[in-house]
């Protein structure tokens, strides 16, 4: 297509994308209080407290979290931010499948197949990711307001819980993506995975370090659990690297198949000194203008 039906069709599929996440959001909006409950309930229940929106119990400890909400317009812009991030996360599938659309016809059939296994593998990863971020928050939680000062409250603003619970599944989710980036690094050919597999030691020093920064508790099991699934997804994919790297070298040890033409080499060889005609060499015969002639034209013409 010329360049202007490219734009055209760029602003078409950008159009359903942008309208697919405002229908979504418009109907996450009816539901954006529940939709809040579901991150906070479990970091409020780890601390001991009894619900979300009320006068909420204290341990027998005394260490009790409390939401609060700061301000007049923060209410509704939380609402809103809310439901716009359901929006965006729940109607993924339509954004992504027109930016799919949009991008497949230029692709060749073996950079289709890869780029579905791609995308295949790492939304997963993204959710499983998300999914350990969820699970091991209520325990940071937990030991975070361990440091509170005995028969006092912390008041959590609402906003700013959200941030971080949002934060920490964002960072969990992309942490998870490392092993995939890797790989896809393998098959493009820019490393190896006999490369790979001689970085296990810092690798996994880089990951701890990593894990201990991302996650805001110091407690080592938050850390574990971020780095604990990386190191193995990790040696995974040095796996999966090490065996993508046989099958080229039996591919090319085997030659090009029958349907594929084998490589010319264009080397330049020396083709030695070519010895000059002697004065008194003769040239070859010429054939006689009447002599073997065929319409007009000899035999070497």
């Amino acid at each position: 297509m010329p360049l202007v039906e490219h734009l055209r069709e760029l602003r078409n599929r950008l159009a359903k994308g942008l309208l697919g996440i405002v229908v979504v959001t418009i109907v996450a909006a009816f539901f954006y209080k529940e939709i809040i409950e579901f991150f906070t309930d479990p970091v409020l229940k780890s601390v001991g407290c009894a619900s979300s929106f009320a006068e909420l119990a204290k341990q027998k400890d005394g260490t009790c979290a409390r939401i609060v909400l700061n301000g007049l317009l923060t209410p509704f812009t939380l609402a809103l931010k809310v439901s716009l991030m359901a929006g965006v996360v729940l109607s993924s599938p339509v954004w992504l499948y027109q930016l799919w659309a949009f991008v497949a016809p230029g692709l060749h059939k073996h950079e289709k197949k890869y780029s579905l296994a791609f995308v295949g593998a790492g939304f997963p990863l993204f959710l499983a990711g998300g999914f350990f971020a969820y699970k091991t928050l209520p325990t940071m939680a937990r030991v975070l307001l361990e440091f509170s000062p005995a028969d006092l409250d912390n008041q959590l603003p609402l906003d700013e819980l959200l941030d971080l619970i949002t934060r920490m599944v964002v960072v969990f989710g992309l942490s998870f993506e490392l092993p995939l980036l890797l790989v896809m690094l393998n098959f493009g050919g820019v490393i190896t995975g006999k490369r790979m597999l001689g970085w296990w030691r810092g690798m996994i020093m880089g990951i701890t370090v990593f894990a201990a920064l991302a996650t805001p508790s110091t407690d080592p099991l938050t850390m574990m659990a971020l780095a604990g699934p990386i190191w193995v997804l990790y040696f995974v994919a040095t796996a999966i690297a090490l065996l993508n790297d046989r099958r080229k070298a039996q591919l090319a040890a085997a030659g090009p198949a029958d349907d594929e033409a084998s490589e010319l080499d264009l080397t330049p060889e020396d083709i030695g000194e070519i010895e000059p005609v002697s004065s008194g060499r003769s040239l070859p015969a010429q054939a006689s203008p009447d002599r073997d002639r065929v319409n007009g034209y000899d035999d070497i013409t």
